[in-house]
């Protein structure tokens, strides 16, 4: 007899983006002439930079002639994205990595999901609220929880309220964790943490045993020069950190699929003898276990971006977007709601109004407005009565969205 993993039950029906694309699926049966504009999943307009198309295209030749041609590649990625990822993002910015530190991904979602197997199955997991769902769904598949609660809490689970309240800045445990899962910039909200919050969040790590799991996918999207842009930036951070990056959002790869971990060597965690283990030779092996690598036209692609014409291309691109985000920000912000996030992220995060249930704005959007966001209670019970927009999506669009909120929602 087959029996199902039954921690697979204990989530909800669908995740939250496909339930985003069922609504607005039978919307759209229900008015097939709607011109509905997509601000919710975090998808990118813009196509590759130039730099990339020209690198890829290049890699494709290559393949075509016998003396070039490449086979399987090295599971931790090639050694030129590796150096260009490690000179750009870490070196120019006064931080130490290690190319064997480094392990080339098809993405940052994929890592931010596997990267819980190296760990134990007891392990206690804490995570803000709102919160990307991967980091918690991931967790409660491999059975760190309980069942979900009638509060939308799974037992088990340590919740890190992220809220207005207290900045979108949460206070530390008030009991032992062992897998801190922050993200910074972050999605859901689009606010980041100080340097001097994330040196707190370092030093709790360091004092109980903990490990961080960093999620800096928007990193690039960073305006404030005293943001941090890597955890390794804090002091104390190599002993106790892993960081996940992502080619999709800086440079257009999410349907190309490039991302990397960052595993300092000196980050361990003790088995059941008390025996300590480098968790950086742990995801290497599971690395090299279940992933065949991230295919070499893609990875030189990847590394074209690091060049300085790749760098500039890039910039004006994320320049594109956060102008969609201030244009969102002060559009919204003109209609008296609160607004947050849209200036080191491509994330408005926002209070619905009068109190609406998220869900209840989102019909609510669709179907005034015909604009498509996300419901903050997607990302938590902390972000019931919130909504995410994007700015990923054309110009056009994005001000013709504001300009339909604006005119014909009733707020």
């Amino acid at each position: 007899m087959a029996y199902v993993n039954e921690n697979y039950l204990k989530l909800p029906g669908n995740y939250l983006f496909a339930e985003v694309a069922r609504r607005v699926a039978a919307y759209r049966d229900e008015h097939p002439d709607a011109d509905v504009i997509r601000l919710g999943i975090g998808d990118v307009t813009l196509p590759l930079p130039a730099v990339s198309i020209e690198a890829m295209h290049t890699a494709v030749d290559e393949m075509a002639k016998k003396e070039t041609f490449r086979g399987y590649g090295p599971e931790q990625g090639y050694d030129f994205l590796i150096d260009a990822i490690i000179e750009r993002n870490y070196t120019a910015r006064g931080v130490t990595v290690e190319p064997d530190e480094v392990f080339v991904s098809d993405g940052s979602k994929s890592d931010c999901g596997n990267i819980q197997e190296i760990f134990s199955e007891d392990a206690i997991v804490a995570i803000t609220d709102p919160v990307y769902p991967v980091y918690l769904d991931t967790n409660v598949m491999a059975g760190r929880t309980g069942k979900l609660g009638a509060d939308g809490h799974f037992e088990g689970v340590v919740y890190l309220p992220s809220t207005e309240e207290n900045g979108f800045a949460p206070a530390l445990p008030d009991r032992r964790a062992d897998m801190i899962y922050l993200c910074c910039p972050n999605n859901p909200t689009g606010t980041t943490l100080s340097r001097n919050e994330l040196q707190k969040w370092v030093n709790y790590a360091r004092e109980n045993d903990a490990v961080i799991l960093f999620d800096a996918a928007y990193a690039a999207y960073i305006t404030e020069p005293y943001v941090p842009r890597s955890i390794y930036e804090i002091d104390g951070a190599r002993e106790v950190a892993i960081e996940f990056r992502s080619f999709s959002k800086t440079a257009g790869f999410t349907g190309t699929r490039c991302g990397y971990t960052v595993i300092p060597k000196t980050v361990t965690a003790k088995a059941k003898d008390g025996s300590r283990h480098p968790l950086n030779a742990l995801w290497s092996r599971r690395h090299s276990t279940k992933f065949n690598g991230t295919a070499y036209i893609v990875q030189r692609g990847a590394a074209a971006i690091y060049t300085d014409e790749g760098q500039r291309q890039v910039a004006a691109n994320i320049a594109y977007y956060m102008e969609n985000a201030r244009i969102i920000r002060e559009g919204l912000s003109a209609l008296g709601l609160s607004v947050f996030g849209g200036v080191n992220a491509p994330y408005i995060w926002l209070k619905t109004p009068n109190n609406m249930p998220s869900w209840d704005f989102f019909d609510k959007l669709l179907r005034e407005a015909n604009v498509v966001g996300t419901p903050g209670a997607g990302f938590g019970p902390c972000g019931e009565g919130c909504f995410r927009l994007t700015a990923f999506g054309a110009r056009e669009d994005t001000e013709k969205a504001i300009d339909r909120i604006r005119q014909r929602l009733d707020i």
